[in-house]
């Protein structure tokens, strides 16, 4: 039964779109279900956002971003226990892809470290959506949306974009066309998800 769902991608994929969509229409259809997101800590995002900004060791960010988690996955766990579908807009494989392109000239093999840190305390979805898309797609719809980006981000997605498909080697994963409609979308992880629940 799929009751952890978290939905991957590049910036500009279409994660929280598809996400609250998914959330509408199984509450539509009388589902208890929770969306949530990362960081989901107030205080922790705020450490996290200010980190960005200066351009804090990429090394402090990936813990903030445990750290968060480490708090979430009991309000998950609580959900779930408690009758919900939860809905995740981004989880850990966010934190093994953005991380892991920021670490590979700090850290060996950074995507390891991060998962032997995690995988002592996380809950491991039993579904994750990955909306896969070209960085230079993505890229032009994020310019269309709020701000320019630079050729740096483009190349800094692409190697973001190269882990999510590794990490999605894992059965849990469905790679999903991240250009097609949202309807398409929504449809497609609908069939996936209530194929075990109804």
């Amino acid at each position: 039964m799929k009751k952890f769902i978290t939905i991957e991608g590049i910036d500009g994929s279409g994660k929280s779109t598809l996400a609250k969509e998914l959330h509408e229409r199984l509450c539509k259809a009388g589902y208890k279900v929770m969306l949530t997101s990362e960081p989901y800590n107030e205080c922790i995002k705020e450490c996290i956002e200010v980190c960005l900004r200066e351009g804090c060791n990429p090394i402090t960010i990936a813990f903030l971003f445990m750290a968060d988690r480490a708090n979430h996955v009991e309000e998950i766990k609580r959900w779930i226990k408690e009758g919900y579908i939860v809905i995740c807009d981004r989880y850990t494989d966010s934190t093994y892809a953005y991380q892991g392109a920021q670490l590979q000239e700090l850290i060996k093999k950074p995507v390891k470290w991060m998962k032997d840190i995690s995988e002592r305390f996380i809950l491991m979805p039993d579904r994750t959506f990955l909306l896969d898309i070209e960085p230079e797609v993505a890229l032009s719809r994020l310019k269309g949306m709020r701000r320019f980006v630079s050729f740096e981000n483009h190349l800094f997605l692409k190697k973001v974009r190269k882990i999510y498909l590794e990490l999605a080697e894992d059965e849990r994963f469905m790679i999903l066309d991240a250009k097609k409609s949202v309807d398409e979308l929504v449809n497609t992880c609908l069939q996936d998800i209530l194929g075990e629940i109804a």
